[in-house]
């Protein structure tokens, strides 16, 4: 039978894909313990810097498996989902706490709990014939994956209830125009282009971008007061244990990326 994830090394980048095509890559409860299990193998795999989440064929995910909700019953899907803190989210990953960056190459279709994958990735590179929304509004069905609490962040809240509210699809123009999206492809390239993001990423010294990277999520989620969120990137930045290798390793290059501008 084969894998509904399937996982790929390209170099330093791992690239980690639902598999499901004929289905529009809608998630069950293997895939998501399949999903889940794969970005803890990330978080742990010392040769993996950047992670890409993406959908075999037209579309990235539409969500969960409305075959599999109807088999069990609404009702007692809802009861069969543990709290946060006690296991994973229905669509696997996403509330695991990760330390390095994920990006979402979006095709097609994102919605319902697929939008609430894409709000977990750290940055979204979306093709041109992209559609996200939080479909589940039709179904009288809530998000349990983060989405609500992710996507004020991300969009401000005003904009955030629009979407939220209304269940309507966003494009790629507007969900760049939004911050939903962080780049806009040709259809078709979206994997493509996050690898290149991905691999530029995990081309800068890791230590300092995983402390910057985790000093902004705290700002934006845990700090009790704008002076906590600096004493937090103070005290991450100070304990740096590479910082002498990297700064003299990259400060040529560094020196030369001045100079072009």
């Amino acid at each position: 039978m084969a894998a509904l994830v399937e996982t790929e090394k390209d170099g330093n980048i791992l690239l980690v894909s639902i598999a499901r095509p004929e289905k529009r890559n809608a998630v069950n409860t293997e895939i998501a313990q399949e999903l889940a299990e794969a970005f803890r193998s990330f978080e742990i795999d010392d040769e993996a810097a950047v992670a890409v989440l993406y959908g075999k064929g037209d579309s990235f995910c539409a969500g969960y498996d409305l075959e599999e909700i109807s088999t069990k019953g609404p009702e007692e899907f809802l009861k069969s989902i543990a709290p946060p803190g006690e296991g994973d989210g229905p669509m696997g990953p996403t509330r695991l706490k990760l330390t390095k960056p994920v990006i979402g190459a979006i095709e097609g279709l994102a919605v319902a709990g697929g939008m609430e994958l894409a709000l977990m990735c750290d940055l979204r590179v979306v093709a041109e014939d992209m559609k996200m929304g939080i479909f589940n509004r039709r179904l009288s069905f809530p998000m349990l994956d983060g989405g609500s609490t992710r996507l004020p962040f991300i969009v401000g809240l005003s904009r955030a209830l629009d979407l939220i509210m209304t269940g309507r699809p966003v494009d790629a123009k507007e969900a760049l125009s939004i911050g939903l999206a962080n780049r806009v492809v040709p259809k078709g390239t979206a994997v493509e282009e996050a690898t290149k993001l991905a691999k530029m990423i995990a081309g800068f010294p890791g230590e300092a971008l995983k402390a910057d990277r985790k000093s902004a999520f705290y700002s934006t989620f845990n700090a009790d007061s704008f002076y906590d969120a600096l004493t937090y990137e103070y005290r991450k930045g100070v304990k740096l244990t590479t910082i002498k290798a990297d700064f003299e390793g990259a400060k040529g290059s560094y020196e030369e990326y001045l100079a072009e501008y």
